[in-house]
């Protein structure tokens, strides 16, 4: 059974007060959801305390953490520069106690770099693999998953279709490594919605839901009755976070798109 999360884009600090963010849980718990996605930076370790608190009283949990944020650090992990890689791999690595803590895994996307980063995709490839076989190396004995998130070409540099990814953790050769899928970026990257799902059910760990234009699903043009069933198909039983990152506030987005996919 698909277990839903609602995704939370700016990191908590940028969301108020403690008051503002327990409201926030209130109307995602109260609209259905399991889950909570977070945007995961070093400032949200201030929060861990009461965020753990925040959950329980709810009996919400958060399946998983993104880290696309250290991007806009000035991390990457197809740097040239060997020390921005030394420094984003440990970041991974410390990140790898918040995954724990909260029995999450860790999304790796933006992360990879732009083309801008690296303009030779084979040399950046290389040098991606070899930092998320080290994080993979520290991420496996504490039994943690890692996911990397196939992103259209237009926002990261490299590994845009699930094919590419796969290949990618090929390569890594990490247990720790799963694979993940969004919508909106496969609706770009791939030439199916639903092939990727069925071929790779043995190893998928994770979903973005997303609609093509970024808003409410139900509101563009993503099948998503056809990936709702492809999930089923394979019996999948993680997380599914939906994800509304413009021409829509979380107020609305929050209960209406919940209730377009549970109407399918």
């Amino acid at each position: 059974m698909i277990h839903y999360s609602f995704m939370v884009i700016p990191p908590l600090p940028a969301l108020g007060d403690d008051s503002s963010i327990q409201q926030l849980f209130d109307s995602i718990k109260a609209c259905g959801y399991s889950g909570i996605e977070l945007s995961l930076t070093p400032a949200v370790y201030d929060h861990f305390d009461r965020l753990e608190r925040w959950l329980d009283e709810r009996e919400l949990v958060v399946p998983s953490f993104m880290t696309g944020d250290a991007y806009g650090e000035g991390l990457c992990l197809s740097s040239p520069d060997a020390e921005v890689r030394r420094r984003t791999v440990a970041r991974l690595i410390e990140y790898l106690d918040a995954a724990e803590r909260f029995n999450a895994i860790l999304v790796i996307g933006l992360l990879q770099g732009l083309l801008s980063d690296e303009p030779d995709q084979a040399v950046a490839n290389l040098r991606i693999a070899e930092c998320l076989r080290e994080v993979g190396e520290a991420a496996a004995p504490r039994g943690i998953d890692l996911v990397i998130e196939p992103v259209n070409h237009l926002q990261v540099g490299f590994n845009n279709s699930v094919a590419e990814v796969v290949a990618l953790e090929e390569k890594i050769g990490s247990p720790a490594w799963k694979l993940m899928v969004d919508t909106v970026h496969m609706n770009i990257e791939d030439t199916s919605l639903t092939q990727p799902i069925y071929d790779n059910a043995a190893v998928l760990r994770h979903v973005h839901l997303c609609e093509s234009n970024g808003s409410t699903c139900g509101t563009g043009n993503i099948d998503f009755r056809a990936v709702i069933k492809a999930l089923d198909g394979i019996s999948y039983d993680h997380f599914a976070s939906i994800k509304v990152y413009r021409k829509a506030g979380m107020s609305d987005s929050i209960p209406h798109s919940i209730e377009y996919l549970r109407s399918l």
